[in-house]
């Protein structure tokens, strides 16, 4: 079983579950019950949309660790079809969204080319990936950079607003 994988969890819309947080947990327990096994989860932070859009509700925000059998794809098609079952829309790049689950890394593989693209490539320049992620797994360097979960959030832009839940 593959672990050291990274899912990164995020809603500022309700869903049927609920509020963004409810469908956060209903997702966490979702993921479980399709037999991928949750390993660590962060705790909820309470983040601004990136890029800044003032009509936007704030999010929720956090990361699980799991452990599957599942290859990067299969587990992606999974997290989609999670989002879609919350009532995810796929409109606009950045849009509000009742669920976002993302694979920001697949232990140490490095995929450029067909998606998922592992790592994420907007991970490193995301709070609410990053703190998270440093809740749970302090010791994380970025598979391509090498670079330490702390360093990269010492590189951050200061204009990311995020608050522990």
């Amino acid at each position: 079983m593959s672990e050291g994988i990274f899912i990164a969890l995020g809603a500022n819309l309700p869903s049927e579950a609920g509020s963004p947080m409810a469908t956060l947990e209903k997702a966490v327990a979702d993921i479980a019950a399709a037999g991928v096994a949750v390993r660590r989860r962060s705790p909820w932070f309470e983040t601004a949309p990136v890029p800044r859009a003032d009509d936007q509700p704030w999010y929720v925000n956090g990361v699980i660790e799991v452990a599957t059998d599942l290859p990067p794809a299969a587990l992606l098609v999974l997290l989609q079809r999670l989002e879609a079952e919350s009532g995810r829309v796929r409109s606009v790049a950045n849009a509000a969204r009742p669920l976002d689950l993302d694979i920001i890394a697949y232990g140490d593989l490095v995929e450029a080319r067909s998606a998922p693209l592992l790592p994420h490539p907007r991970m490193a320049d995301r709070a609410f990936v990053l703190l998270p992620l440093q809740a749970i797994a302090p010791c994380w360097r970025h598979p391509v950079s090498g670079r330490s979960v702390a360093e990269l959030i010492a590189a951050l832009p200061p204009d990311q607003e995020i608050r522990l839940l």
